[in-house]
């Protein structure tokens, strides 16, 4: 199970360097987990960079995946994460969606690169 996290979704959608090897981690969308905040992240990305079409022609392909809503224990999973790591909110509800489901977060986030279970491509 994969967790592939805002920039490696906007790396995709935007075409940016690592838009190809994002794209061979979203080769089975069912094994892929999307967290709602992350949904939100990109949708808002697109439409402020592109325009409403594409955002939404974005959200409906990451909809194919497990779309993961926040939770009580993803809540205070987070809260911990961000004490612990000092991370922003987002940052620490997507690193705890993943360690939840115990899946591989795959980001290039720097924040997010030193974690454990943390597979890092560096922009």
């Amino acid at each position: 199970m994969l967790l592939i996290d805002s920039s490696g979704w906007i790396e995709f959608f935007m075409d940016g360097p690592l838009a190809g090897t994002y794209a061979h981690h979203l080769k089975h969308p069912n094994d892929v987990l999307t967290p709602t905040v992350v949904l939100y992240e990109v949708y808002k990305v697109i439409k402020r960079q592109r325009n409403e079409e594409e955002a939404l022609t974005a959200a409906a392909q990451m909809g194919k995946t497990q779309v993961v809503p926040i939770d009580d224990t993803i809540a205070l999973t987070a809260a911990d994460a961000s004490l612990t790591y000092q991370l922003a909110m987002a940052d620490a509800i997507v690193y705890a969606t993943a360690l939840t489901h115990k899946a591989k977060l795959v980001t290039s986030d720097a924040d997010l690169a030193s974690l454990p279970g943390v597979v890092y491509h560096k922009k």
